[in-house]
């Protein structure tokens, strides 16, 4: 067995561990492992495996699904799992941002001083004319993030291939509320996140849950500097979907317009107005 073999499957079992004390689903732990166990009975280096046929040899292993080859997939380019560190409370964006090339640690906090937190969230900014007014983003760098990007979230696919769909938002705003009614409750293990936490505090609530028998998902209250700032710490959430594409959203309560006072998914406000009901009107000057 070779040592990266070996270093990647410790990591899932750790997942796993993790997965099990927070009371995730049975199914789910025994699924990261299994892979940790696959990886170690392998005889071929997996970073050979991936080199030479890509995400789909990684899913044709024994057991290795979508999900478990793209988090091999994220630990053979960068050697970090950002699910893992969430599940060790130790998530950081302004890290997750450094991995991506022409990316230094002064321009991830200020990428993160724009409120982004993930790297589908940076994908967007650099599309939409955000990063454009950042201090050192000029053309060619920008265009090497989003090159970086593209591939990075697998957006580069053949013309043929369908695009992944975003879970519904009923579906985001149902585990928001499952996550919300039972952090009041007391009834969710917590964590003791490493950012922004001097006394190492277990504080911070974690759910695990599963939505459609295909969606696995993890919630937290938000802990960034934003969130600090705007004492949001216990109002927004981020949902993280860990199965399929994977993918993260962050829920709120609107403060003002048409949503006020309702829960809604941060940049999917159109399809928010649509779910509550409102009028088509209503939908059009959220969109715009």
């Amino acid at each position: 067995m070779t040592s990266i073999n070996h270093e990647i499957a410790e990591r899932l079992d750790e997942v796993a561990q993790i997965l099990e004390e927070q009371g995730a689903n049975s199914f789910r732990v025994r699924a990261y492992r299994r892979a940790a166990d696959v990886l170690r009975d392998l005889r071929r280096s997996v970073r050979e495996i991936f080199d030479t046929g890509g995400l789909p040899a990684l899913e044709a292993l024994p057991g290795i699904g979508e999900s478990l080859a793209r988090s091999i997939r994220e630990l053979l380019r960068t050697g970090r799992l950002p699910m893992l560190e969430r599940l060790r409370g130790e998530s950081d964006p302004v890290a997750l941002f450094r991995t991506v090339p022409g990316i230094g640690r002064r321009t991830a906090e200020k990428l993160h001083e724009l409120g982004l937190e993930s790297l589908e969230e940076l994908e967007a900014a650099a599309h939409d004319g955000r990063l454009e007014g950042v201090a050192g983003f000029g053309p060619k760098r920008l265009a090497g993030v989003r090159e970086s990007l593209a591939q990075r979230l697998a957006r580069v696919r053949r013309a043929a291939a369908p695009a992944l769909e975003p879970p519904p938002v009923a579906e985001l705003l149902d585990v928001d509320a499952e996550y919300r009614a039972r952090a009041s409750a007391g009834s969710l293990p917590r964590v003791a996140p490493r950012r922004l936490n001097p006394t190492r505090e277990a504080w911070l609530p974690v759910l695990h849950t599963q939505r459609a028998d295909r969606h696995y998902y993890t919630a937290l209250y938000s802990n960034t500097p934003r969130a600090h700032r705007f004492r949001a710490t216990g109002d927004w959430v981020v949902v993280y979907l860990d199965s399929g594409g994977g993918g993260q959203w962050t829920v709120i309560t609107a403060r003002h317009g048409a949503l006020a006072g309702r829960r809604i998914v941060r940049g999917r406000e159109a399809d928010c107005a649509s779910h509550y009901g409102l009028v088509p009107e209503t939908q059009d000057r959220l969109a715009s």
